[in-house]
């Protein structure tokens, strides 16, 4: 270990910390994302409301970085009404003009539109003749035979075939701000696929794949 900081392990990717544990560089310094990546990301998500707003927050992250929209997050949540689907596709002009301007969130009108109206198309899959258990069911229906398996940051996919398939389902169905970038960086962060690095302390630990 590093007598003046993490230390790199190999060419990984990794960095081992003071704590012994090997992270990926992006989640080894910053103690936001660093305390993100240990509790958070990659963990199973299946509920209605947790899936909106990861999905809510991806959109919103799109051309911006992850560490500027989780310091942002308890201002989306606030702003957001807590990402309650239901409240959300409420929304109203007056809304809009209040959420523009709201300096705690990304203020991005189309950004915010489509926040309003995903919130709406989840409302709506509920009563999907073709779906079972709404959003989170259609989500997590996209979940591969396998999963990755990352040995450095350059192996690690920003996109698969199921993401470009629930990009053109979900879009299908009303959802906007959706690619199939956005669609794995998603299932990345429900556990829906584990890219923890090989040797990533965190590699396996969402119980989702053995």
């Amino acid at each position: 270990m590093s007598e003046t900081g993490p230390a790199p392990a190999a060419d990984s990717g990794l960095v081992v910390g003071e704590d012994g544990l090997a992270r990926p560089a992006w989640a080894a310094t910053d103690p936001l994302l660093r305390e993100y990546y240990d509790t958070e990301w990659g963990m199973p998500v299946r509920d209605e409301r947790g899936v909106f707003e990861r999905l809510s927050l991806e959109a919103f992250q799109s051309g911006l970085s992850w560490a500027t929209i989780l310091r942002k997050r308890p201002a989306f949540r606030k702003a957001f009404a807590g990402f309650e689907p239901d409240a959300v596709a409420a929304f109203r002009e007056d809304d809009v003009e209040r959420l523009l301007a709201d300096a705690g969130i990304v203020r991005n009108r189309a950004k915010i539109l489509a926040t309003i109206s995903n919130a709406a198309a989840t409302v709506r899959l509920r009563e999907a003749d073709d779906v079972d258990g709404g959003l989170a069911g259609l989500v997590w229906s996209y979940r591969p035979e396998r999963t990755p398996e990352p040995r450095t940051l350059a192996e690690v996919p920003t996109r698969s075939a199921e993401s470009e398939a629930m990009a053109r389902d979900l879009k299908r169905r009303g959802f906007r701000f959706v690619g199939p970038t956005t669609a794995f960086a998603l299932m990345e962060a429900l556990g829906i696929v584990d890219t923890h690095l090989v040797g990533s302390h965190r590699r396996g630990s969402s119980g989702v794949w053995a």
